[in-house]
């Protein structure tokens, strides 16, 4: 983990319409704030032509090289509705919050923060999906920035880990056996 955050906010996903790639760019060429976007899919050329000077289409990336980015991120930037959704949580591994649209999975894997719950928040919500709320959301999360520890944001992320569920799935089995 990086111990200093750059001046971007990040965009992960693959470029296809359910995902909310043009929405994201088109708010934050309106806020003038620098956006890094990774993913392709056929809404590229879309993407590429949304793009203003402070937005960055970075294309597919390694592994490695979108940890980096995640590590270094002011926010991920996650506007799509999934059953869970991976990336919001690797993003928090990483101990960078999350700004994304509350629905589906990212309820039950980011804590949204209302202004009091600083020791468990990991991130902000917003709950259209259209440029004036997430410009909304974007700027309650520059308000309250400060206090996101990345320290909370990471312990967060860790009750999805594989060790955690082989745990819980062993526990769960043995528990079982001993009722028959």
């Amino acid at each position: 983990l990086q111990n200093e955050r750059g001046d971007y906010f990040l965009f992960v996903s693959r470029l296809v319409p359910y995902k909310k790639a043009d929405l994201i760019i088109r708010t934050f060429a309106e806020l003038d704030l620098p956006l890094k976007v990774v993913g392709d899919g056929p809404m590229m050329q879309e993407c590429r032509q949304l793009a203003t000077a402070n937005i960055e289409i970075l294309g597919e990336l390694s592994s490695d090289q979108i940890v980096r980015l995640m590590s270094g991120a002011r926010a991920l930037v996650f506007a799509a509705e999934e059953d869970f959704g991976i990336v919001p949580v690797e993003a928090q591994a990483c101990g960078t919050p999350v700004i994304a649209y509350g629905s589906g999975g990212v309820t039950e894997t980011v804590i949204p923060a209302d202004g009091s719950n600083w020791e468990k928040a990991t991130g902000v919500f917003f709950y259209e999906q259209n440029e004036k709320e997430v410009k909304k959301a974007v700027e309650q999360f520059i308000c309250w920035e400060e206090y996101f520890d990345r320290k909370i944001i990471r312990q967060n992320a860790e009750r999805f880990s594989a060790e955690r569920f082989k745990r819980e799935m062993l526990d769960f089995i043995n528990a079982k056996q001993k009722e028959q």
